[in-house]
């Protein structure tokens, strides 16, 4: 049977005392190439790996990949980039829901994935889930699970206004809405703390204790570029480009990464 990764923090025994460990990883929304796997898994146990067309692409130039990936000796994240709220006002969001996670689940069986893993549906926009961005989020997670998978969601968790005196965030939102669901959460939130910028620590921290967020499975804490507006209090280990590399890999258009640390080598039990 099938060990389910993706809920499971890897525990360790030192000196009698049982610890979580984490794993770094990377995620990008173009394929690096080939030739700079070696250099990237030096750095990193996994990768994001995208189902579909990732946001602002033309195309999915991860498509065919896994293999490759996999005999490289990295585990995945998946990833189903979802509608934007202006896709879904006034249309009937759990039945796009349904009918994307049908799309998602036959990319990912399609690339060779196994039944049962977690694929992440990408909700791109932060604050306050709005009410029919919360029925295609529900539609999309329920109609994976019956399809045999797991179903989890990438959102932020940087602090907006909630127009209520106060901060809210999207994966605060999400726990809270979701209540019995327990959707497992990718949390996008890069600001300096809890984030320590552009930097691969060698003792990673668990996403849900760094974040407070007890269904954080994986945290992205750097992205690249750079967003000043949230990483002005980082310490300044981005490149001269405002982006982010692993050491010893090239500073160009296919070497710069997205930082993870997650509570599994392969986050989505894909391999």
């Amino acid at each position: 049977m099938r060990v389910k990764t993706w809920l499971m923090a890897a525990v360790m025994m030192v000196n009698g005392a049982a610890w979580a460990q984490a794993f770094n990883g990377m995620d990008r929304n173009d394929y690096p190439g080939d030739t700079m796997l070696g250099a990237l898994h030096k750095s990193f146990s996994y990768t994001s790996y995208w189902l579909n067309t990732p946001p602002g692409a033309k195309s999915n130039t991860w498509t065919g990949k896994r293999a490759v990936l996999r005999d490289r000796g990295f585990g995945f994240m998946l990833l189903w980039n979802g509608r934007l709220d202006k896709e879904l006002k006034g249309k009937d969001a759990t039945s796009l829901g349904r009918s994307d996670a049908a799309a998602a689940v036959v990319a990912a069986a399609s690339e060779g994935f196994p039944k049962g893993a977690l694929i992440f549906l990408d909700q791109e926009e932060g604050g306050r889930l709005l009410p029919e961005q919360l029925s295609y989020v529900l539609g999309w997670v329920d109609a994976v699970r019956r399809a045999g998978w797991h179903g989890g969601v990438y959102c932020s968790g940087l602090p907006v206004d909630d127009g209520k005196g106060g901060t809210i965030t999207t994966a605060q939102d999400m726990e809270r809405q979701a209540g019995s669901w327990k959707i497992p959460l990718w949390v996008a939130r890069e600001e300096c703390p809890p984030s320590p910028g552009c930097a691969i620590e060698s003792k990673p921290r668990l996403p849900s204790a760094a974040l407070g967020l007890p269904d954080a499975v994986v945290w992205q804490y750097a992205l690249s570029p750079r967003r000043p507006e949230f990483t002005g209090g980082c310490p300044k280990n981005y490149a001269e480009d405002n982006n982010c590399y692993a050491p010893g890999v090239y500073h160009g258009p296919y070497g710069f990464v997205d930082l993870d640390t997650a509570a599994s080598a392969d986050p989505s039990g894909g391999r």
